[in-house]
């Protein structure tokens, strides 16, 4: 019998309504796409999806993706946009127009008071290599890997400073009880 998840209070049987539902992405607000952009590209190493600008609202979002260099994806934008739509572990970057011109804007990282969104989290291969690699590219950190009582997880912040925790997953066997 395959593992059907942990069983804690609240947590009830899934039915066949939820049949095919999976998580497709997660949303943050931008500043300043230009920004985000470069340093999720550069940095996490994702490629834009799909862009989708929807003019009468003033945004646009960004659909970001780590592929694997093997991955097929459609040329056709049509296409292209069922593919991004049916994807898991997608980020979207949401750009209301206007707000990189405005100097002192910010978007609550949800980690100061009062606290909400707490991360996203990358998984890398050598979390060793990782922290180097963020050093290297100026990476502001909240938590290095030696730090803190959960040692071998880095959280860093994005350009917005959202926060994004870093993992090796071998290295997180033994992690809580």
């Amino acid at each position: 019998m395959s593992f059907k998840g942990e069983q804690h209070p609240g947590v009830q049987t899934p039915t066949a309504d939820s049949q095919g539902f999976r998580l497709n992405h997660t949303m943050l607000r931008v500043k300043d796409p230009q920004q985000a952009l470069a340093f999720y590209t550069r940095v996490f190493g994702m490629r834009v999806m799909r862009r989708l600008d929807f003019e009468e609202m003033n945004f646009s979002l960004y659909f970001l993706a780590r592929l694997d260099d093997a991955e097929q994806v459609p040329e056709d934008q049509s296409e292209r946009t069922v593919w991004t739509f049916s994807q898991t572990g997608l980020l979207e970057l949401t750009h209301n127009w206007g707000t990189e011109s405005q100097e002192d804007f910010a978007y609550h990282d949800g980690n100061a008071q009062p606290q909400g969104f707490g991360h996203i989290c990358f998984s890398v291969p050598d979390l060793d290599a990782a922290e180097a690699w963020f050093d290297a590219n100026e990476v502001e950190f909240v938590k290095r890997s030696d730090q803190g009582k959960m040692k071998d997880v880095i959280f860093v912040k994005d350009v917005d400073g959202y926060w994004i925790e870093v993992v090796q997953a071998d290295r997180l066997g033994a992690l809580g009880d």
